[in-house]
């Protein structure tokens, strides 16, 4: 077999059935590369799946985050999940400005709820929430909403400027 024939020949990755709770496949996706599928209605507020991977504290986090697929989702301020590494196919679930799916992290686990209703054959998505202040990621996700990016917009600062009626009124009070 030539290895382009073997290129051709990408075995899909599978969903881990011991962390699902709904019946879901991983296909090729429109957004990126591969994503999870629903196959029966999942209704709005259960759990859907749990990510799952090798947990890696901050240094180790940095370390793996450095490559070109990246499957790290932050636990907390010190810990994340590779879902790389023995991860349940959650890892697959793709970006979208407009999601049907949000994260809930709860002890110590990440678990992926239904935002809505979703029907058989919607592909899962998820707000990944990169930090506004790290390099832009294209979004592909082709919501109306779409911001254009992965990443969060910076917010804008609502400071109200110092006027010298408002120092002197503050003076005043003291």
């Amino acid at each position: 077999m030539s290895k382009a024939q073997q290129a051709t020949r990408v075995q899909a990755p599978s969903i881990n059935s011991k962390y699902a709770c709904f019946q879901l496949s991983i296909r090729p996706s429109e957004i990126h590369r591969w994503g999870v599928y629903a196959e029966e209605f999942i209704p709005k507020g259960r759990k859907v799946i749990e990510y799952t991977g090798e947990r890696c504290n901050r240094r180790e986090t940095s370390k793996r985050a450095g490559g070109k697929l990246n499957y790290m989702f932050t636990l907390d301020s010190y810990w994340a999940l590779d879902g790389s590494v023995g991860g349940s196919g959650a890892e697959y679930i793709n970006h979208s400005c407009d999601p049907n799916c949000c994260a809930w992290i709860f002890r110590g686990h990440i678990l992926y709820m239904a935002a809505r209703d979703i029907q058989p054959g919607d592909e899962l998505t998820i707000d990944y929430h990169f930090e506004a202040e790290v390099d832009p990621v294209t979004c592909a996700c082709g919501a109306t909403n779409c911001r254009g990016t992965i990443n969060l917009k910076p917010d804008a600062k609502k400071r109200k400027p110092a006027t010298k009626t408002s120092k002197q009124e503050k003076k005043a009070k003291r």
